[in-house]
């Protein structure tokens, strides 16, 4: 037993860490899932400037991805319709009605210059054995933007999750911008929906955030819904507004959906009902409002982790200023290895070294004749010297080549050569500067190029007025009661108790001292002769004492308890006084007097005794009665006349 439960603890906790690493959860570096990255590194093998059919993507990315060709597709259209990294041409779907994209074959994609820009660099990526080892893959990809925020994510793992919302990508690369330069900065997610968003519970990444559409009201009979809020597609929103409709929520008369390229649904109002007092009712019952948890979880370092977005920023800035100190000196090295063969060729054509590998008959003799050949020039050649490998590339230059060398082209080649190493170490001593200027570049890119990402906002940002669901629900129902059959309803025929709304929750006390709280019933039976049925409101509860005027069990004694019922868990019963106890009277009045009759026995003189109910603390639900008297209660009389008797 031992063996296996260490086995299936083993074995849980390989896939727990597979999925979270290896599938649901993006990673700080690049920004990217598995599939993500595997479908970019994909577009980017296969990349020459042409469209390529998304189903050609999918079984070339298969080579990669081993979870079938679905799962790439889907990734594929998600990370399309974000505008962002891949250059779409055809259906690719819509994310304001929710309709899927055209089957893969009939669509087409290619990697957009921004997506080269921001990944794309062989020499600096990391690669490892794809699942079946037979290609490489990347590990990450070297990512110059903080991506996880421009995208956004969401995941649902083993034992976490992620909800990252996206961000506007101008504004992310101006956080960073602000970030290098030492100044502060905030980040607010901006949605490509459109639409408003209250941020004061963000938390810089880790909070909740409200949404809203965007309504037009200037017509007082029909109300616009113009922009959608995250998350929400005109069918699922048209939906909650026909089901808010149907449950008494919103009295309205119909509603169209005219969305093209731009939201359009029409919501024409019911007769008497104007669209000023219909808003309120649309943000509390529909999805025109949604509240949105977030949870900035990424895999950093092989590991999850729960970040800030300025956490998030920070780390990419100096991502960003490694990232290119890397390329920037390996570009100079690459130009001193070409400034140092173009040296030699000059030297080699220049000065005919080739001349005295013509008597030479072995291969040694060629090299040694060369190597010897460039000994008067060692001070322009370098430190470096001539190797095997710089001789071997000589002798691949082809007759023609030096026939037709042109020594002032060759010249001007490397004082440019020069020029731009000189320009690298430049960069290289103001690195920060040189991220800066490489960051505005992107932006110009993406302001430039609809393209390649969204350059305005479209999210605006602002505190939402709180709205109280019960002051938008008008208390019109009619809650019954019937006494002589104990039902209680809005579908019973007896004496009106009370108009509530059909949210309202409903407080009985029955005959016997129990009481339970339950949602607006059509027809619940609660025992006839109750005492006390009203709104569960726990506002007004909290106010409200409860005076429980009872005779105990075995004695008869009279006894009075004062409460107030401020917690309940829906549907459960509770009793106000002990088993088997006889309630005389339930009184929700904070100030009375009431007498007590007694049951007429030998020697008992005083038949009936005045008490005032204020008298009396109140006491917890649970705590007993105080005995009123040793005498065994008949009935009692409340009120001015004392004529209500029970």
């Amino acid at each position: 037993m031992a063996y296996i439960k260490h086995l299936f603890d083993r074995n849980f906790l390989e896939y727990a860490s597979y999925v979270i690493k290896d599938r649901a959860i993006p990673d700080l570096e690049d920004g990217l899932k598995p599939v993500q990255r595997r479908i970019l590194h994909t577009l980017f093998e296969k990349d020459d400037g042409k469209f390529h059919k998304v189903a050609n993507v999918v079984g070339e990315c298969m080579k990669y991805h081993p979870h079938g060709d679905a799962s790439i597709y889907s990734a594929l259209v998600v990370i399309a319709n974000k505008d962002l990294f891949i250059d779409r041409q055809g259906n690719f779907g819509n994310i304001y009605t929710g309709d899927e994209a055209s089957a893969s074959r009939y669509i087409e994609c290619k990697a957009t210059s921004l997506a080269k820009d921001i990944f794309y660099n062989p020499k600096l990526t990391d690669m490892e054995d794809s699942y079946d080892s037979r290609n490489k893959e990347p590990v990450l990809f070297p990512a110059k933007i903080p991506v996880v925020l421009v995208m956004g994510a969401e995941g649902i793992a083993v034992g976490m999750s992620t909800k990252i919302l996206p961000h506007n990508a101008v504004e992310v690369l101006e956080a960073e911008i602000a970030c290098l330069s030492g100044k502060k900065f905030e980040l607010y997610p901006d949605f490509p929906t459109g639409g408003f968003v209250d941020v004061s519970d963000y938390r810089d990444g880790n909070g909740k955030v409200l949404v809203r559409a965007k309504l037009d009201t200037s017509d007082p009979k029909r109300i616009l819904i113009t922009e959608l809020p995250f998350g929400s597609t005109t069918e699922s929103l048209i939906n909650s507004v026909e089901a808010a409709a149907r449950a008494g929520r919103l009295k309205i008369q119909g509603i169209s959906d005219f969305t093209t390229d731009k939201v359009e649904i029409e919501v024409k109002l019911a007769r008497g009902v104007y669209a000023q007092e219909t808003v309120d009712a649309l943000f509390a019952f529909t999805e025109c409002e949604q509240s949105i948890s977030v949870n900035l979880l990424v895999i950093k370092d092989d590991l999850p982790e729960v970040m800030t977005v300025t956490d998030v920023v920070k780390h990419h800035a100096k991502q960003l200023v490694k990232i290119l100190t890397r390329e920037l000196e390996l570009e100079k090295k690459e130009l001193g290895e070409k400034l140092h063969l173009r040296t030699l060729e000059r030297i080699f054509i220049e000065e005919r070294i080739y001349k005295d590998i013509e008597k030479m008959k072995t291969a040694k003799g060629v090299e040694d004749a060369i190597i010897a050949g460039f000994r008067p020039f060692m001070k322009e050649i370098g430190v470096r010297g001539v190797t095997h490998e710089d001789v071997e590339h000589l002798l691949r230059i082809p007759i023609r080549r030096i026939s037709l060398y042109d020594i002032n082209r060759a010249r001007e080649e490397m004082q440019q050569i020069h020029a731009r190493i000189k320009e690298i170490n430049g960069h290289l001593k103001n690195i920060t500067s040189y991220s800066i200027g490489f960051l505005e570049g992107i932006i110009t890119k993406i302001r430039a190029n609809e393209e390649v990402g969204r350059g305005e906002r479209k999210t605006r940002v602002g505190a939402f007025d709180k709205i109280d669901v019960k002051e938008v629900v008008k208390r019109d129902v009619e809650l019954k009661y019937d006494r002589k059959t104990g039902y209680l309803g809005t579908n019973v025929s007896g004496q009106k108790v009370a108009e509530v709304s059909p949210f309202d929750r409903i407080l009985a006390i029955r005959k016997n001292g129990m009481y339970s709280v339950t949602d607006l019933p059509e027809k619940a039976f609660v025992g006839g002769d109750a005492w006390w049925i009203g709104v569960a409101d726990k506002e007004a509860l909290s106010k409200t004492i409860f005076t429980i005027i009872y005779k105990e069990k075995e004695s008869g004694f009279p006894c009075i308890k004062r409460c107030v019922i401020e917690g309940w868990i829906m549907n459960k019963d509770y009793f106000l006084v002990s088993d088997g106890a006889v309630i005389l009277h339930v009184d929700t009045r904070s100030k009375f007097i009431f007498t007590v009759k007694y049951v007429p026995r030998p020697r008992i003189k005083v038949l009936s005794e005045d008490f005032k109910a204020q008298s009396y603390n109140v006491r917890g639900l649970k705590a007993g009665g105080v005995r009123l008297a040793n005498k065994e209660a008949a009935g009692v009389i409340t009120g001015k006349k004392k004529e209500d008797e029970r």
